[in-house]
């Protein structure tokens, strides 16, 4: 495991070196990213664009059987594009997620009626970075969702098929670097990232902790072993020589 103490992913506790993976299938890849060192495994569901991995049935089950893991734990994340506040609490309520990761144009009053029917929720709102640099009203969203969310978490849009994330797909990494460094809740970065970039992308972003989707997989489309523990290797390595700056990311030091 990377970092010092294991990133709980709960409201007021700090993150540091998180890395998940999203897109799980079931129990076996869940626990083949629990052996490989990986902290949080993602749970796309309601997509506008790709295919689900799961049914919410499934996803539900494998919730439970997650959460009766002994430690170290797996800690499961709701990914969804749901934008109504009262259907993400019913959503989370029926999968028993404890943790919820909002791709969709969420407002802060939506978001603001999640927190008031689930105020114990750890949110996560992304900042999708498209092909021109939208970096202002990215900024613009951060200040505005700041005293709502608990972290934030940046991903690449595809123009081609329209996907806000699961790109395969790399962004300008200066502009979720000037996000991790501006912004006052912790930064996670994702897009396109993968065992020969995962280091790189650390180094130069200083985020709070990653995550991976495709670029751990094999041909089959399911998580394999090997690109898992070279990714959690990869970033560990990346985590340790980024040193204070990486575990204190999102920390707004110089502000929004």
């Amino acid at each position: 495991m990377t970092g010092a103490t294991f990133p709980r992913l709960e409201r007021g506790a700090p993150i540091a070196s998180l890395i998940q993976v999203a897109g799980v299938h079931d129990l076996a890849e869940a626990l083949a990213l629990r052996a490989a060192g990986v902290h949080a495994m993602g749970l796309p569901l309601r997509l506008p664009v790709n295919a689900e991995d799961l049914t919410e049935t499934e996803a539900a089950r494998l919730v439970a059987e997650v959460e009766r893991l002994p430690a170290p734990p797996l800690l499961p994340v709701g990914i969804t594009y749901i934008a109504d506040g009262a259907e993400a609490a019913a959503f989370c309520r029926a999968l028993g997620l404890r943790r919820l990761q909002l791709h969709g144009p969420v407002t802060a009053a939506e978001l603001a009626r999640l927190r008031r029917e689930m105020p114990n929720l750890f949110l996560i709102k992304s900042l999708v970075v498209r092909t021109e640099d939208n970096l202002p009203e990215l900024l613009d969203t951060v200040r505005e969702l700041a005293p709502l969310a608990d972290a934030f978490i940046t991903d690449t849009h595809d123009p081609a098929t329209g996907a806000d994330g699961a790109t395969g797909r790399t962004h300008d990494w200066t502009v979720s670097a000037e996000l991790a460094r501006r912004s006052p809740r912790p930064v996670i970065l994702a897009g396109g990232l993968n065992p020969d970039n995962v280091r790189e992308a650390i180094l130069r972003v200083r985020p709070a902790g990653v995550d991976a989707h495709t670029g751990v997989e094999g041909p089959d489309g399911r998580k394999c072993p090997d690109r898992l523990r070279r990714f959690v290797a990869e970033a560990g390595r990346g985590f340790a020589e980024a040193g204070q700056d990486a575990a204190h990311a999102g920390s707004g030091r110089t502000g929004v």
